[in-house]
């Protein structure tokens, strides 16, 4: 007897960010499958998924983020209870869908008696039962190396870059800091753009805490552009700003696939010399983020393509033309 086995795709979401994974099922054609997530009394989690997953391609859409009512460590926690369901349900293949991924900063030790902790989240997703991960634009490339299976690392250019092209031909692309110097390159070349670097300095022992103190390249009576791949406190941003418009720039930009905006950031942002803040919805953006200052861009397309391109086994670096790859 031969069987022709059909493949189903299945997609469930978390609560941390339930608008996004309603906009990729819709990308998708598909709808978003229910997955019961409530507390008990005491706090701790549950799910029930509401229909067989049994043999489907299962992709569990969550955010590694706070919001109202949850913590980043619950998302994460609720990410794992549902990729353990999953699991136990039968289904033939888990992919964890992070659109920001937890603790990615955290990807080595830079002080004694330190965690290394995004390779201890990717090693809970192993054990849970995940065969693959999604995520986009990570802190690191090495977080790639930490999870054993298939990652697929997507990147935001495309979106971020579709913006920055309308804000002039005399534009420079400026890193922040010396570790975001590749990818504003890159930045730089798909805009055909001039390239500067801030150059700051960490307060060493003290958290969220930088110096910018120099800018390598000309931006005096230039439109600058600073780019990212997350904005946290806004302190490196807003430093770094401060040092292109004391150099003369004339309009200044900021870019970042991940809008964390934790404490202070939002009042930072808003009363930064920063004309412009755009970033993506991998993370929610709360009423009480909300400025006319900041831009959000969806990132569900990509992230639709990239779960399609998985699906029915093609290419997914192909859709990025090989720009996903740090």
């Amino acid at each position: 007897m031969e069987l022709v086995t059909k493949k189903r795709l299945h997609i469930v979401s978390g609560r941390a960010n339930l608008p996004l994974a309603e906009e990729i099922a819709l990308r998708l054609g598909v709808t978003l499958g229910d997955a019961n997530l409530a507390e008990f009394a005491n706090g701790e989690l549950h799910t029930r998924f509401g229909e067989s997953v049994r043999g489907a391609d299962v992709f569990i859409v969550q955010t590694h983020a706070g919001n109202e009512g949850i913590s980043v460590n619950d998302a994460i926690m609720e990410h794992l209870i549902m990729v353990d369901a999953a699991k136990r349900a039968s289904a033939k293949r888990i992919t964890a869908v992070a659109p920001f991924y937890g603790y990615a900063r955290q990807d080595r030790k830079s002080e004694g008696r330190e965690p290394i902790t995004a390779k201890l989240v990717a090693n809970m997703f192993a054990a849970a039962g995940a065969n693959r991960l999604i995520s986009v634009d990570l802190h690191s490339g090495q977080i790639q190396g930490f999870f054993d299976g298939p990652v697929d690392h997507l990147t935001a250019m495309p979106v971020l870059v579709d913006y920055m092209a309308s804000l002039g031909d005399d534009l420079v692309v400026v890193s922040p800091d010396a570790g975001r110097v590749k990818v504003a390159e890159r930045y730089a070349n798909q805009l055909h753009a001039d390239l500067a670097i801030v150059h700051k300095r960490r307060v060493k022992g003290m958290k969220n805490t930088v110096e910018a103190r120099d800018v390598v390249g000309e931006v005096d009576g230039r439109i600058c552009v600073l780019i990212d791949d997350m904005i946290d406190t806004g302190g490196t941003i807003v430093a770094a700003a401060d040092q292109l418009k004391a150099r003369g720039a004339s309009k200044i930009y900021a870019a970042c696939t991940h809008g964390v905006f934790s404490g202070p950031a939002i009042e930072r942002l808003q009363n930064s010399v920063i004309s412009k803040v755009v970033t993506t919805n991998t993370l929610p953006f709360p009423k009480s983020k909300q400025i006319d200052k900041i831009e959000v861009l969806s990132v569900a397309g990509i992230i639709a393509d990239a779960i399609d391109a998985v699906f029915e086994d093609t290419s997914v670096s192909e859709i990025f033309d090989g720009h996903n790859q740090n």
